[in-house]
């Protein structure tokens, strides 16, 4: 196929994935060999609670014990690690990949070259006959997916490789990286992941001041861990995600300050992130906080708060916890330092 037009077959497929991927009415079938052709970007989430399920191709998410709520968000590796912007599934029966080859044949747009590679290819036994309908029930037509919002990612178009096939309970494989296995299913559901935006309590609340001992902590209800499955129902594979709270850094906002503790990274301890202020206090030094040095005058200083969250997954076939890259994820708010250099609590 000429690359001008192989990119504009491309580029159609990947609109037309966009639509079916933001359509709210596009419901479609979690394995080929159903009402649909096997070759939608899938979304699903019960048609009522999208926190419950949704599928993206042939992988199915399970985000019922995840984040929820309006401030949460996705945690960002660490490291320069991301999760796969594609990957390979079951997509098509011998009769559905029959129906999307043989058009694009027939409308001789692509070019004879390619077409007879085609026809080869799945039809004259080199390797596969007739789109290996003799092995119908028996495996699957494998092909890329991309997750919903990564298709601008270029990391998308690493998933290059012909359309091949799978035997039912073989694995895939092994010289192509992204086909589906726990492991990858594990990574995809990172991208998943979400966590609630860190808004630290401070005491004082309303105002601090120069040269005082701030305390801070986080809510235990709010930071505690989450996770998301990711299955394959059709190859009976799942993989489950989980992000648990350990840490969170203080960066007051400027250079005039001091944190608690001298790192400004609080670590969680018996199930919180630093302790709450009580009456009696006043005179001890926070576990987790920050002095500010100078008033903030007439406006505020940022503070950032940012939770790294540890990650690992468990899955079939996989015995006990495989690690997976931190992640992070923080958030700003304002704290109005005045200029008293003592007060009475």
């Amino acid at each position: 196929m000429p690359a001008a037009v192989r990119g504009s077959v491309c580029a159609m497929a990947l609109a037309v994935t966009t639509v079916l991927a933001t359509s709210p009415t596009a419901w479609a079938d979690i394995v080929p060999g159903g009402k649909g052709t096997g070759s939608e970007t899938q979304v699903d989430g019960n048609k009522g609670d999208q926190s419950v399920s949704a599928t993206a191709g042939a992988v199915v998410f399970d985000r019922s014990r995840n984040g929820s709520g309006a401030s949460v968000g996705p945690v960002a590796a660490a490291t320069n690690w991301t999760p796969p912007a594609c990957y390979y599934a079951p997509k098509y029966s011998p009769e559905q990949l029959q129906k999307v080859k043989e058009p694009v044949w027939e409308a001789e747009s692509t070019g004879y070259q390619w077409d007879a590679a085609q026809r080869d290819r799945y039809v004259n036994g080199k390797p596969y006959k007739d789109f290996n309908k003799e092995k119908a029930g028996e495996g699957y037509w494998w092909d890329s997916y991309v997750p919903p919002g990564r298709e601008g990612d270029p990391g998308a178009l690493d998933c290059n490789k012909e359309t091949f096939w799978v035997d039912t309970g073989d694995d895939p494989p092994a010289d192509i990286p992204q086909a589906i296995t726990p492991e990858v299913l594990a990574q995809l559901a990172y991208a998943e992941i979400r966590v609630p935006t860190t808004e630290v309590e401070l005491r004082p609340a309303e105002a601090t001041k120069v040269n005082l001992p701030t305390w801070a902590w986080l809510d235990a209800t709010d930071f505690k861990p989450v996770s998301v499955t990711a299955s394959v129902p059709l190859l009976e594979v799942e993989a489950t995600t989980t992000a648990t709270p350990v840490s969170v850094k203080i960066d007051p906002g400027t250079a005039d300050a001091e944190t608690y503790p001298a790192s400004g990274v609080c670590e969680a301890a018996n199930g919180r992130i630093g302790e709450p202020y009580a009456n009696g206090k006043a005179d001890e030094t926070p576990p987790c906080g920050v002095k500010y040095l100078r008033s903030s005058g007439d406006g505020s200083y940022q503070l950032k708060a940012t939770v790294t969250w540890k990650i690992h997954w468990t899955g079939t076939g996989v015995a006990g916890e495989q690690p997976l890259p931190d992640g992070d994820f923080g958030g700003e708010q304002d704290v109005v330092v005045q200029e008293i250099q003592a007060v009475n609590r």
